[in-house]
């Protein structure tokens, strides 16, 4: 081979290779943009949630062909990272911050001040098979709300997530309550003046209108076809919603549509047809989802959070008493899978519609390994400082802060980077 032909062919090896490598950014770039179940069936799309991983790669290679191939071959093994699939590890650092340094946490939720003795629950991290998911970065969370307003809307959960992530925030910032309003702090309102940064959380155990049950009303009352007005009359202003619900709705119920009674759930003394409330669930998810995505840029639905009473009455003694995570082998079932199921199936349709970022925080099968993570007597402050009672009254609902709840909030910053990139 001559001169001239090594010269054209060493050129065409150049184009080549710069046209590989060049692809690179406009594969992350469509990596990043595009719906991350764009090329998963429908059936994946109700039972799993991803996540686009993008690390900064690196390669030792001698030459620009192997390096490329290694990057692609990286790109392809974690981009599309499935974080509900792995297991809980043993973690040396422990949580960013404690019961003593936050001071919003809810009193029934401060298990270590409560006199919990154990806290090897503190000590555990989500693994997900295919991925990392870093550690909670609160000045990173900062930037990218910016100038923004986030609001938990929902119920107890809702709340329980809320105060995580403001414990988490408040170890870079601390956050001026603005605004509160209603019994047991139901509204409230935080500013991080650092960043411009407001986070509020509304009470609305329905998501849609209705009529919690008091001393007059022994049955809640939903009116499924409109929303609640206590956040929406606010949904404008909202740039980032989160809504979490689900366990209001296993008390009794009437329930109205277009005007009429549609049916009840656990109504013996009514005169109506009983109808449970899983379609009732999935009409208020519905409504919900379609009234918060034609205003806010940004929806984000955690899913359902399951309990660990496992059978036992509330006050049992010994309820929720385990002091580490089940093992993988435990799976979702009853309850916990079909309220996932409706909410996985509706977040699946809006989005098909949506004009705005839509997705699940899927955290009901992380979730239900941990039954190590609940108050269980330590709702209270030292139960049994007078001894042992024969019945205690337990929290095998809610989540101890810090614990398992931190890791949906971390779950959450990768999704609101991926939007941002």
């Amino acid at each position: 081979m001559g001169l001239k032909e090594q010269h054209n062919c060493l050129s065409q090896r150049k184009i080549v290779v710069f046209v590989v490598v060049a692809f690179i950014p406009i594969a992350l770039f469509r990596l990043c943009f595009n719906n991350p179940f764009s090329t998963i069936d429908d059936t994946t799309l109700q039972d799993s949630a991803s996540l686009v991983v993008i690390t900064n790669y690196s390669s030792s290679s001698s030459s620009q062909e192997e390096e490329t191939q290694e990057s692609f071959d990286r790109i392809k093994e974690e981009a599309l990272c499935d974080y509900t699939k792995g297991k809980w590890v043993k973690d040396e650092i422990g949580p960013l911050y404690n019961g003593s340094s936050c001071g919003t946490i809810k009193d029934g939720q401060n298990c270590f001040r409560h006199g919990r003795p154990d806290s090897g629950y503190l000590y555990w991290k989500w693994k997900p098979n295919q991925c990392d998911i870093p550690r909670f970065d609160a000045n990173r969370f900062l930037d990218l709300m910016r100038d923004k307003h986030l609001a938990f809307i929902g119920d107890s959960m809702a709340r329980n997530q809320l105060e995580s992530l403001i414990c988490l925030l408040s170890t870079v910032s601390n956050p001026d309550l603005v605004y509160r309003n209603g019994e047991d702090n139901k509204f409230r309102k935080w500013r991080f003046e650092s960043h411009n940064v407001t986070v509020s959380v509304y009470w609305s155990p329905f998501l849609v209108a209705g009529m919690e049950k008091s001393g007059k009303l022994d049955h809640n009352v939903l009116y499924l076809d409109r929303v609640d007005e206590r956040w929406g009359k606010d949904i404008e202003s909202i740039d980032t919603v989160v809504v979490s619900v689900g366990h209001w709705f296993l008390h009794p119920a009437v329930y109205y549509e277009s005007g009429s009674v549609l049916g009840c759930h656990s109504c013996e003394a009514s005169n109506c047809t009983e109808i449970g409330f899983f379609d009732v669930f999935r009409k208020a998810i519905r409504t919900t989802l379609k009234a918060v995505a034609g205003n806010s840029r940004e929806v984000i639905l955690t899913t359902f959070s399951p309990s660990h009473f496992e059978g036992r009455p509330w006050d049992s003694l010994g309820a929720c008493n385990m002091t580490e995570p089940y093992e993988e082998g435990k799976v979702l079932e009853g309850l916990d899978l079909e309220m996932r199921r409706i909410e996985m199936e509706e977040v699946t349709a809006a989005k098909a519609v949506a004009e705005v970022r839509l997705e699940a925080l899927d955290v009901t099968a992380i979730s239900v390994l941990r039954p190590d993570g609940h108050p269980g007597p330590y709702m209270y402050e030292l139960p049994f400082k007078n001894g042992v009672p024969e019945r205690v009254q337990n929290d095998c609902l809610h989540w101890c802060l810090p614990g398992p709840v931190d890791t949906w909030n971390e779950i959450m910053i990768e999704m609101l980077r991926r939007w941002r990139v």
